[in-house]
């Protein structure tokens, strides 16, 4: 029993998402359907695509957080409000913020 022209189902895609399965063992659990190649190569294409999608929300996320991080700290630190706390902003904030980001990053290009 073959289906060619088998749409690609989201329900499916997010119960593979929560259980996290892999690509190769959601081939396998398609082949067994009796899914042609195509469909299975659909399927795993859009698992992939909205797996990755996720990330890279994750990843502009944190990216935007850390960019507004720099931002307070920059402004902060040219302001000067706090003296005491001068070199804290300047290097602590600025730091935590480049972490941020790089993290963001990660996630984008992964």
């Amino acid at each position: 029993m073959s289906h060619t022209a088998a749409a690609v189902n989201q329900a499916t895609i997010q119960q593979w998402l929560q259980s996290k399965m892999e690509p190769a063992a959601i081939e396998q659990q398609l082949a067994t359907q009796g899914l042609d190649e195509a469909s299975i190569a659909l399927h795993v294409q859009e698992y992939k695509r909205v797996r990755n999608a996720k990330k890279q929300l994750t990843g502009f996320v944190c990216m935007g957080i850390g960019a507004m991080l720099g931002f307070i700290s920059c402004v902060t630190t040219l302001i000067n409000p706090f003296p005491d706390l001068y070199y804290a902003i300047l290097y602590g904030l600025t730091g935590l913020a480049i972490v941020v980001i790089f993290i963001g990053l990660y996630f984008v290009f992964e």
